[in-house]
């Protein structure tokens, strides 16, 4: 594939909002996992919230769209300059030619959950201000951005459960090819609900303990909330010293079952064959590998399968979930952004809560942050149902 450069981008999580508090929580190993607060669950685990989310007010115009998610949004969006970034892309572009294409997996239904708490006790209605199109509504954050941001372009959500925040990327760049569009808005918004926490309670996936990516000892995940947007644009002949390009795409499905990945990493396989080709590289031109790395004890075994079939022992790997949690639909893009960060910083992201790694997954598996010069990174998402995208990253001179 023709490169793509992230002319801006940036990142919203428990780490903190904005690139500063990301690189700086990275750099350090930090993570910013803390004992379930959330609302009215009773859960025993650790979650990754975001400060200030509730008092993010919308702007005039866009009050229908109040809810946790759209405010996550909105706050990401207002972070280094990435608003402003994107409404230049409109005005240079045009309104028609820039898409918005964002990944979720729950949207806002939290807000359905807190109507449900109100609704009629006779008819069983639902209050008459809960407006399910602007809030719970899967395409209810893609339709808020593209307002927010001025687009009339194609803008859609793509919720493939974990890989969603990945595969907006791989969707915007066959759109700019196309020639439908100039640039594109891509990220992910997934905001923590009681569904998704009670949920993977239920399947028995959430841990007691901040998760432990690749550790022997890892017996589930910490379930975060995240906002991150990437502004692509195709690549001019001669990049910017240092620019972040996106090199390449895979996408797979393997379908072998809805919530257990496939126990040799088939999907997860071909997906990184497939990036690999898409950027023109081989397995040893990567130098990092940012892992989907849950914290399951299954997802990492096979996973680590994967990655040692086509890399063997020789390629830095970590799972960065341990600082963040897992933020779902937001996970592609929050971890595509890492991979932006330690390609401009030369850093290799750590994996804090991980103590001691699996022996039985022979990867090297990086537990502590170190510098290093990188060159082309990859960034596995790897989501229920297999369905996968891994994504290469590459410094604009190595590209």
């Amino acid at each position: 594939m023709k490169p793509l450069i992230l002319s801006h981008y940036t990142a919203t999580s428990c780490l903190g909002a904005g690139l500063a508090a990301t690189r700086a929580a990275l750099a350090d190993g930090r993570s910013g996992l803390t004992r379930c607060d959330f609302e009215t669950v009773t859960l025993d685990t650790w979650i990754g919230r975001v400060a200030g989310v509730e008092d993010v007010a919308m702007a005039p115009g866009l009050e229908a769209y109040r809810a946790r998610n759209n405010q996550l949004a909105l706050l990401g969006l207002q972070q280094d300059g990435f608003l402003a970034a994107a409404r230049a892309a409109v005005a240079r572009y045009g309104a028609q030619r820039v898409a918005v294409i964002l990944g979720t997996s729950t949207s806002a239904i939290l807000e359905t959950e807190l109507a449900y708490r109100q609704r009629d006790p006779r008819s069983g209605a639902l209050p008459a201000e809960f407006d399910y199109r602007s809030t719970h509504n899967i395409h209810s954050v893609s339709e808020f951005v593209r307002r927010a941001v001025g687009t009339a372009g194609p803008d859609w959500v793509i919720s493939t459960a974990c890989s969603s925040g990945a595969k907006v990327f791989a969707a915007a760049a066959r759109l700019i090819a196309t020639g439908l569009v100039d640039a594109a808005i891509v990220g992910g918004v997934d905001s923590l609900c009681l569904t998704t926490l009670y949920g993977f309670n239920s399947l028995e996936l959430v841990a007691a303990s901040p998760c432990r990516p690749y550790d022997p000892a890892r017996n589930g995940i910490s379930i975060g909330e995240a906002a991150a947007f990437a502004l692509l644009e195709r690549a001019p002949q001669t990049p910017p010293p240092g620019a972040v390009l996106l090199s390449g795409c895979g996408e797979s499905s393997d379908a072998h079952h809805m919530s257990s990945p496939h126990p040799q990493g088939l999907g997860a396989r071909l997906a990184m064959e497939a990036a690999l080709t898409g950027a023109g590289l081989a397995p040893a031109d990567i130098d990092y590998i940012n892992l989907h790395g849950t914290g399951t004890p299954a997802n990492d075994a096979a996973e680590g399968l994967a990655v040692h079939t086509l890399f063997g022992t020789a390629t830095p790997a970590s799972s960065t979930k341990g600082a963040t949690g897992h933020t779902l639909g937001a996970a592609g893009a929050l971890e595509a952004v890492f991979c932006a960060v330690a390609l401009a910083d030369g850093l290799i992201p750590g994996s804090p809560g991980t103590t001691a790694v699996d022996p039985a997954i022979a990867i090297d598996y990086a537990r502590a942050a170190r510098p290093a010069r990188l060159r082309h990174v990859l960034s596995n998402s790897l989501g229920f149902g297999g369905t996968n995208c891994s994504l290469v990253f590459s410094r604009a001179a190595e590209a």
